[in-house]
């Protein structure tokens, strides 16, 4: 007679694949960055690339015309996601009147055969790739002094209405020192004084984001060099479009524009 067959031994249950880790700590603002980390995948915001550094830490940023809300998506290599829905905290514009005028004291015609080259190059800067770790700090403000213009503000200039102002200008005797904000890769070092910008310096923090240095009397580095966080870098002055001497510094991630004073705080002695 023969024997029965061994009973079946039911395989074991599949293990389901752990959820990937998605943190983000801060407040959702307009201008403003916040840092999170991820447990590895692929993380995007409202469908844009974050880029998330090997120990998993990143950083994103709302523009300063940021909608009201946000996507935070990470998608781990086997399919799985973690969604993180982000409110962004809206902002009141102040309207700002500046005593200059609108084209810097060229004509129209001046201005328009001098600014596509200017903005050519800046879109060139903005658009090289550094594997600078700057991101990863705390900004320092570039000068400390008076807070002489606010991010954002909405400008009219001699009565003519202009676009709202990308950074904040910090006012400092001409031939004060500017410092990197962060360890960065110098981008542009304007060979001239541009219409609007004057001397202008930009570099790149790496993560998506760069600074913006404006109305410089002397910069001191070179395109491609490498700089540490409140290494002297450049003098301050009024180049450009500018009624007095004053930095000004704008800050931009993927191409949204940012509010040094939540990223840097108040531009103060002790604030350094």
């Amino acid at each position: 007679m023969a024997s029965p067959p061994p009973p079946r031994v039911a395989a074991p249950a599949p293990v389901p694949a752990p959820a990937p880790r998605l943190t983000v700590t801060g407040q959702p603002i307009q201008g403003g960055i916040l840092r999170g980390t991820a447990s590895g995948g692929t993380l995007s915001l409202d469908g844009k690339p974050v880029s998330i550094a090997p120990d998993g830490a990143f950083l994103i940023a709302f523009d300063r015309d940021a909608g009201p809300s946000a996507l935070l998506v990470l998608t781990a290599s086997n399919g799985t996601r973690a969604e993180r829905p982000l409110a962004v905290a809206p902002r009141d514009w102040p309207i700002e009147r500046v005593d200059a005028p609108y084209r810097a004291g060229k004509t129209d015609a001046e201005f328009a055969a001098l600014r596509p080259a200017e903005l050519a190059q800046i879109v060139a800067a903005r658009a090289k790739v550094s594997d600078a770790a700057g991101w990863r700090q705390d900004l320092r403000w570039p000068a400390v002094g008076r807070l002489s213009g606010r991010f954002g503000a909405q400008r009219v200039y001699q009565g003519k209405p202009g676009s709202y102002h990308s950074g904040a200008d910090v006012a400092v005797p001409t031939g004060t020192v500017v410092t990197a904000p962060a360890d960065g890769v110098v981008i542009l070092a304007a060979a001239r004084p541009f219409t609007l910008e004057g001397n202008l310096l930009m570099l790149d923090h790496g993560g998506g984001l760069n600074s913006a240095l404006l109305h410089l009397s002397r910069i001191d580095v070179v395109v491609g060099q490498h700089v540490r966080q409140g290494q002297p870098i450049a003098l301050s002055g009024a180049t450009g479009r500018a009624t007095g001497p004053h930095v000004h510094w704008s800050l931009q991630w993927q191409g949204a524009k940012l509010d040094p004073l939540l990223v840097a705080g108040v531009p103060v002695e002790n604030a350094r």
